[in-house]
């Protein structure tokens, strides 16, 4: 909690992030004043693309004291409005799961390659971000923490596998070796209750450290201020803390 007579601030501004030896990508990076050390965060936006809610979400883990850094995952399809963009991944079918694990891995190495960083990092997403938050937190030990919020796709039949998603994140979860939290609607269809329970089945099968919660009267993208139709006041509210409270919990 801040006091009246504290100084609060922080910088927010886009960075690029070197993946690999000749790739770059943008990114959308804030953090709070002061020498740290602080815990970071990145963020995998949702298929609505890299947007003003992913960024003032950056904004916000900023001023809760996270080193946080949302990187643009659509970067190579082009430029534009994150509408006309997203639009253009879509129809080429989405972008490849190795890019996201990659893309997210490299904006991993330069939060902890900060002097501020207290050398941990989760990794956070909603939707579509959401199941790459999952999928990369079994695909890479550079996360201390995820947080899935609604990610459909995690459970996928064989018919809905494609080259740029070879493989059904639920099949990697063997490999998950940090805690997950997952947030999910009752009334949602991407994932339904159905999938998120399969999820859990999978998860208690092999032992791993989670919590999921199902919010009634809620559907996909309850968090989305934005989006009057979908957002739900008291259960975004209760899941923000939710957030918070995990990842004070395994990131401080």
């Amino acid at each position: 909690m801040t006091r009246t007579d504290e100084y609060e601030g922080m910088l927010a501004e886009t960075v690029m992030v070197r993946v690999g030896d000749d790739d770059f990508i943008h990114a959308y990076l804030a953090r709070p004043p002061g020498p740290g050390p602080f815990p970071g965060v990145v963020l995998l936006h949702h298929m609505p693309g890299w947007d003003d809610w992913y960024k003032e979400a950056t904004r916000t883990f900023a001023s809760r004291g996270y080193l946080a850094i949302a990187p643009d995952l659509y970067c190579r399809a082009g430029h534009g409005t994150p509408d006309e963009v997203a639009a253009i991944v879509r129809a080429d079918g989405g972008v490849p799961d190795e890019h996201v694990v990659a893309d997210a891995d490299a904006a991993a190495e330069l939060l902890r390659a900060s002097p501020l960083s207290n050398g941990k990092v989760g990794v956070f997403g909603t939707c579509s971000g959401g199941r790459h938050a999952y999928l990369t937190a079994c695909r890479s030990d550079a996360f201390a923490a995820v947080v899935d919020l609604w990610g459909g796709g995690v459970v996928m039949a064989k018919e809905d596998l494609t080259e740029k998603k070879p493989v059904a994140p639920i099949d990697y979860t063997i490999d998950l070796m940090c805690p997950l939290l997952g947030l999910f609607g009752a009334d949602d269809r991407s994932p339904p209750v159905e999938q998120v329970a399969i999820h859990e089945a999978e998860l208690q099968r092999l032992g791993k450290n989670y919590e999921f919660h199902i919010y009634p009267d809620a559907g996909h993208g309850f968090f989305y201020h934005q989006r009057p139709a979908m957002y739900r006041p008291e259960q975004a509210i209760d899941g923000w803390n939710k957030v918070w409270s995990f990842l004070a919990q395994h990131l401080a």
